[in-house]
Formats: structure tokens, sequence, C-alpha cells
């Protein structure tokens, strides 16, 4: 099938050209889930008290994989020591920062960083949120980027529809099953079951989803524009 999530590994791309890239001046908390040429996917933890040096990122979708609370320091803006709930969307602006988890736990997010600047894309004809609001809730949106709450019930099923390429966090482990409206033979078929916490690339495509397991299914989806 068309789409591909890639669960496993990084790709050898080109990174942010970033002089603080938290890659490489803070490799104990950011490490590359997967990278292609639109996105750079950091899996960034923090325990209790740690706190990282100065670093940069480019604009970006923050997800929170757990509950949480940061102290976040921004060059030239304020301070930002908002609790976050697990499941949690935040959309980050390009700079530097520092951050320190104020909390007792570990803190694990995803971020999605953006590469290059905002392209302009097709309308889409099948909307999921038009088509099916109850499964797709807009969560934020700004020019970059739309971010979708996805739902489902055990059993559930949505109708036919499009998304952009984008990136998926899986927040509860389910199993979904795909039907596309336009498979492409040979194309490497999508696992069906998921794992909270993944994360992976969605190529551009149209596809009826189903979860056809016994628990519900949360997701968040990073469309990009």
């Amino acid at each position: 099938m068309k789409r591909v999530l890639s669960f496993l590994g990084a790709l050898a791309l080109a990174s942010p050209a970033f002089g603080q890239d938290p890659v490489k001046v803070d490799p104990a908390h950011h490490k590359v889930e997967f990278e292609n040429g639109q996105v750079r996917v950091l899996r960034v933890t923090f325990g209790p008290g740690e706190k990282t040096p100065t670093h940069e990122h480019p604009a970006g979708v923050a997800v929170f994989l757990t509950d949480g609370k940061n102290r976040v320091s921004p060059e030239g803006r304020p301070v930002d020591e908002t609790p976050r709930k697990a499941g949690g969307v935040v959309l980050v602006q390009p700079g530097k920062h520092t951050v320190e988890n104020l909390g007792a736990s570990k803190v694990e997010i995803m971020l999605v960083e953006l590469k290059g600047t905002p392209a302009s894309s097709a309308a889409l004809k099948q909307d999921s949120v038009k088509v099916d609001p109850k499964h797709y809730k807009v969560e934020a949106e700004n020019d970059r980027v739309r971010v979708l709450r996805i739902k489902y019930g055990p059993g559930e099923k949505s109708v036919m529809h499009d998304h952009p390429a984008s990136v998926v966090v899986i927040l509860t482990d389910g199993t979904m099953k795909f039907t596309e409206a336009n498979p492409k033979p040979g194309a490497p078929a999508r696992p069906p079951d998921a794992k909270a916490g993944q994360a992976g690339w969605a190529d551009a495509e149209t596809h009826l989803p189903e979860n056809v397991g016994g628990t519900p299914m949360e997701a968040v989806l990073i469309e990009l524009k």
C-alpha cells in the first residue's frame, strides 16, 4: 500500500542546518526517530530535574507522550511552565531555548521538526474533518501544518477520505485496517498493529480506516501543507 509508516530507524538524510542542533549538542535527551526531505522527527526524553543546554529547533509540532511540567526558556520570549498532559499538542516556534523537567517523573515528547518553507498543496477533495467529523477533529493549525486528533472506538469504521503527506504519532495500542482507493501493486503492506509511542511517515493517499481491534484507538496526525 502507498502509506509507509517508518517505525524503525532513522533515514540517513540531511538534518536541519542549525549551529546548535539538539541531536549534536544534547544527544542524551534528543534522538532521531526518523527523517526524510520534509521532516525530522525527534524523540525527546527528560528525567526528573534534568536540563538541556541551549539548542535550536525550526518550526514544528510537539506531541506529549507523557504528563509533565517543563520550564521552557526561549531566547527573546517569556518562560513557559505550562503543565502538559499525555496526548497534548503544542505548535513550536523556531528559535533557541533550554528545557528543564520540573516534575518527579520522566517526560517524553515526539517532536516533528519541519524543513524548508510552506508549499502550496491541492485542496482535499474528501477532507477527513468534513466527511468524518466523528473520528477526525482539528487540534491545531498554522501556515505549515494542520494537526488532527483521531479517535476510533472498537469496530468503528470511517468513510473514504484524503490526507496529504503526514506524520502520525500513535497514542494507544491498537489494530487498524486500511482500505486504499488506489492501491499500488507491489507496495509494502502497512503493519496492522500499532503501539503507543510510535511515530511514522505517511504519503498522501485516499483510504478508508477501520478499527478491527477490541480497544479504542487514538493518534495525532500532523498533515503537512
